[in-house]
């Protein structure tokens, strides 16, 4: 038999049999995580929704009541004559959110080492928009908001939740091109980072110096700890919760110990790091694969159920509470969209980045609309935004008619400008030359 020419369809047909089954394995390997990401984050977007959906409808049934007292249960623990008791709200928040914003950590970390963020040219388009999409829907709500009681919400708009954009993408079906998926998650990891520094920065009290001599103490335990080779995750725990407490105690958001110790876990694997099927798996990723599940199945969920419970017939809006809703929906729909589409025009024009393959204007559109979807950060960063519960109802609102309008809108677009896989070469032509006119 013989042995077949080598083509650029057939890239591996110049190679021994062995060598290109052991290149499509590790091509198989390297795909898995990804793959295995985006199918978490779409079942996890569907629960987000039903969550919020029940606690929309709960918190506006006769059994409100119910609702307001579980989230104010507290809780707490006790020794000797020193007392720590908080609710059980903020235990979701201010606790539970922390494995939250590890996970995005680790992922951020992930991507900066051998993803989307590794190469600047790779992470050039993302990254300018992700940075229009923070900064045209923060403008955007100052221009709305007007009076200085509702401008300390500003921070709301700026991110987007990747689980429901990635599930707006999956109900699209095979419109979506895999290249739009993963420049959405390199968005959305961006912006999370961007939102991430605009809580330490501008959402966090007057800062201890204590607190943070506290943090280090805890910080560094982990990073000698790294360096010593222990492997056992759960030793880390005991100097994470320090680094956790010193850091609430500083005044900066205790969230914040998450992303950081995120940031330090390492993201290449010793010899002894495999996964159940024998591939090599730094720690990074063992523990995004461990965890994962748990954010987006559980911690998630539980936090829009604590936290999307507007009660809307007792919701009354005045002048202010007015300004800060409408301001949150208009920057969410109109402002993330506008900037993420001006920012990657801008990229493109100036040379700075360039399109994936199969990525054209069109989709462009799509993922702008989709990025208006801000419903877990954005309701994280209003409870921090606001102390006054008329106008943390009113953001919420904001927060929720925005989502589920920038998702409306979204798939809409999508039926109407994208074509499916089967309709993808009678289309060729004309996403090639749309293509040009953005370079």
């Amino acid at each position: 038999m013989s042995t077949p020419e080598p083509t650029p369809s057939n890239p591996l047909s110049s190679s021994p049999p062995e060598a290109g089954e052991t290149f499509r394995r590790l091509l198989r390997a390297a795909r898995r995580p990804l793959e295995r990401f985006f199918h978490l984050e779409a079942a996890s977007g569907l629960l987000l929704l039903a969550s919020a959906a029940i606690a929309l409808a709960w918190a506006s049934s006769p059994w409100s009541g119910s609702y307001a007292w579980l989230w104010h249960t507290p809780l707490g623990i006790q020794v000797g004559g020193l007392a720590f008791e908080r609710t059980l709200e903020w235990v979701v928040n201010d606790g539970l959110m922390v494995i939250f914003f590890f996970v995005v950590g680790l992922e951020i970390r992930r991507e900066i080492h051998d993803g989307e963020l590794s190469e600047w040219r790779r992470a050039a388009l993302p990254a300018a928009a992700a940075l229009g999409g923070m900064v045209v829907p923060a403008g955007a709500y100052l221009v709305f908001a007007g009076a200085p009681e509702s401008r300390a919400g500003w921070g709301v708009p700026m991110a987007t939740d990747i689980a429901f954009a990635v599930a707006i993408l999956t109900l699209l079906g095979k419109r979506v091109p895999a290249a739009v998926r993963v420049l959405l998650l390199a968005l959305a990891i961006i912006d999370d980072l961007g939102a991430i520094f605009v809580i330490a920065l501008f959402y966090s009290s007057g800062i201890a110096l204590w607190g943070l001599l506290l943090a280090g103490a805890g910080l560094a335990a982990v990073w000698v700890m790294q360096r010593l080779g222990v492997r056992a995750k759960l030793a880390y725990v005991p100097p994470a919760l320090v680094a956790w407490a010193g850091i609430y105690g500083a005044g900066v958001h205790p969230t914040i110990a998450g992303v950081i110790i995120g940031l330090m876990t390492p993201v290449a694997g010793g010899p002894h790091d495999v996964d159940p099927a024998g591939q090599a798996s730094s720690p990074a990723q063992s523990l995004i694969e461990s965890l994962h599940p748990w954010v987006a199945f559980v911690i998630m969920p539980i936090f829009a159920l604590a936290n999307a419970g507007v009660v809307l017939e007792a919701v009354s809006l005045d002048a202010t509470s007015w300004r800060v809703a409408t301001a949150v929906v208009g920057a969410l729909v109109l402002g993330k969209p506008l900037g993420v589409l001006l920012a990657c025009w801008l990229a493109l024009q100036t040379g700075v980045a360039r399109l994936p393959r199969g990525v054209t204007l069109r989709h462009l559109v799509v993922l702008g609309s989709v990025a208006g979807v801000g419903f877990t950060m954005s309701l994280f960063i209003a409870q921090l935004a606001f102390a006054d519960v008329r106008l943390l109802t009113a953001a919420k609102l904001g927060v929720l008619v925005a989502s589920a309008v920038a998702a409306a809108i979204a798939l809409v677009l999508g039926r109407l400008l994208l074509t499916t896989s089967n309709d993808a070469s009678s289309a060729a032509t004309a996403d090639e030359a749309e293509r040009s006119t953005l370079r």
